[in-house]
């Protein structure tokens, strides 16, 4: 990569290993910009601008990098800005980085020398469609998976059903008491509903609800039926979501392993915080672990009544992943930012035990979808499920052709990037304008771009593969945009930051745009390195969205 070229000449002419280089947020000042010479001027005491210009001088005799940068120059307080030039602008259309292509070994890497990673995402609950709020952790992490993929690594794509727990007594309960025929996974969540409402005019319901619970757990073979009953239903929606979202996983036969997977393998995690002095008693007997110096409040592990937990069973889970896939992989937690005190403590209670390293565990967090004036909630059915999004997006989808299949593409192509092109942290308030929206900004834009390149080349393809002379001033407003390509890929993915890939191809999107709008491609006098130009825009536009999860089709 150009900018990798850069980097090298920097380290080179200060000694310093840990140079940074963006790009100007003013086009016109160069491609990148480092404040190196600011941060080394404060150690050594010396007038950033004094040394910036020093280290320019330097600059300007590397040959191999004036081969790449045209312009070196230094502007207040000691910025150094670069001009990439003419000719690898050039040679960065002529070989771009195709859909297949993956980025250098070495790059991208979030450990020096770690290159597999377990990407858990989604991890809907048995017995309740998906709410809208599984959309973000499905998206997201699907999108992290992709991008990790594109550095190099390795990745194992789980997806932990929440198929275990003090819920399914609730269920239990309430399904011993009604004909199980034809129940749908909608009537399971209505199940529930009527259970919390119930509960909340008898409390004693909630302990029956743990002792079904228990005889679950304990292998009663009728509650071991329903449960399997309400499983079944359950994956069957599931799969049928997945199919039209385009999500797929690696584990467990594409399954992904569930909670109730790791039932057997709770006890000798236990028995292992026990051994290692870690589990002690708190009130009513139940077993928790306690942080040193109360970094974090304690941790439950066992129930008063002998039951297992979350944190029990994401124990377990994580101990199988690192003897299933070697005590060197990062695992990765794509989960609501309301659970990031509990994953500290998930971590730091791993680190205690011996089995991970600092930053060997990471919590990729979403903040919630609501409403104006609350919280969506299951329990109560106060909540928008993602069927109905869908249908709804597909309806205003219609606009772009009566074709059935495009308009499926087109409105999950639209509700991806209205989730991927935000920072995942911030809650959203739930609009359904805003949602659906296919136009600015949007999927459907990106879409169009791509189908407008690829209309171009059904019409002409280039036939040479040689630009005879460099670009013009307007084809090179292009060209400027494509050759960060590669490092926004391994920028996203360092930063398990999806939305940085869509600014990006968004700023790439109206930039082409622009340039199609006022200048002709077919039929001036540089068809050619147009042609070219134009291919290399649509290349980076499908590998983008692909690497986001979105489809781009050749016509709209």
């Amino acid at each position: 990569m150009i900018k990798d070229e850069i980097i090298i000449a920097l380290q080179q002419v200060t000694g310093s290993e840990d140079i940074k280089l963006d790009m100007p947020s003013n086009k016109d000042h160069g491609d990148y910009a480092t404040s190196v010479a600011i941060t080394l001027a404060k150690r050594q005491k010396k007038n950033p601008l004094e040394l910036a210009r020093e280290l320019v001088s330097k600059l300007e005799n590397d040959s191999e990098l004036r081969r790449v940068v045209s312009k070196i120059e230094v502007a207040d307080p000691g910025f150094i800005n670069f001009r990439v030039s003419d000719e690898a602008l050039v040679d960065n259309i002529l070989h771009p980085l195709t859909p297949s292509s993956k980025l250098e070994e070495g790059q991208g890497g979030v450990l020096s020398g770690e290159r597999k990673a377990v990407v858990e995402y989604s991890s809907p609950n048995i017995a309740k469609p998906f709410g809208i709020g599984h959309f973000r952790s499905t998206i997201i992490g699907d999108a992290v998976a992709n991008l990790l993929e594109a550095t190099g690594w390795k990745v194992y794509r789980d997806n932990h059903l929440g198929d275990w727990g003090t819920q399914f007594g609730k269920l239990i309960y309430k399904l011993k008491s009604v004909n199980r025929e034809n129940l749908t996974i909608k009537d399971l969540v209505d199940l529930y509903v009527e259970f919390h409402k119930e509960a909340e005019q008898d409390p004693t319901l909630e302990d029956k609800a743990r002792e079904e619970f228990k005889k679950l757990e304990e292998g009663e073979p009728e509650n071991r039926k329903i449960w399997q009953f309400c499983v079944d239903v359950s994956l069957k929606e599931f799969k049928r979501v997945y199919d039209v979202l385009g999500i797929k996983f690696t584990e467990n036969d594409g399954l992904g392993y569930g909670e109730s997977y790791f039932e057997h393998m709770i006890k000798p995690v236990i028995d292992e915080l026990q051994e290692k002095g870690l589990l002690k008693s708190g009130e009513d007997d139940a077993k928790l672990v306690f942080f040193p110096d109360d970094k974090y409040p304690p941790l439950m592990i066992v129930k008063k009544d002998g039951t297992t937990l979350y944190a029990t069973r994401d124990l377990a889970t994580d101990k199988f992943r690192l003897d299933k896939y070697g005590r060197d992989v990062v695992i990765v937690n794509e989960v609501g930012a309301e659970q990031s005190l509990y994953f500290e403590q998930l971590f730091e209670l791993e680190k205690m035990l011996g089995w991970v390293k600092e930053d060997q565990r990471v919590h990729i967090k979403h903040g919630f979808f609501r409403f104006v004036d609350r919280k969506m909630s299951t329990r109560k059915g106060d909540i928008i499920w993602l069927d109905d999004v869908i249908a709804q997006a597909i309806e205003k989808a219609r606009k772009f052709g009566s074709d059935e299949k495009l308009s499926k593409t087109v409105a999950v192509g639209a509700l991806k990037w209205n989730e991927l092109k935000r920072d995942p942290i911030k809650d959203i308030v739930f609009d359904w304008d805003e949602i659906l929206s296919m136009d600015g900004n949007s999927g459907p834009y990106l879409q169009y771009t791509y189908a407008r390149t690829a209309s171009i080349l059904s019409k002409v393809v280039p036939e040479k593969q040689s630009i005879s002379e460099p670009f013009d001033e307007k084809e090179k407003s292009v060209a400027r945009v494509l050759i960060h390509f590669p490092e926004i890929v391994q920028s996203a993915a360092i930063n398990y930051s999806p939305h940085v890939l869509a600014n990006y191809l968004f700023s790439l999107a109206q930039e082409f745009n622009s340039f199609y709008n006022a200048e002709r491609v077919l039929g001036h006098e540089r068809e050619e390195a147009r042609l070219l130009l134009t291919e290399a825009v649509g290349n980076v536009i499908k590998k983008g969205l692909d690497l986001l999860g979105i489809e781009a089709p050749e016509k709209m």
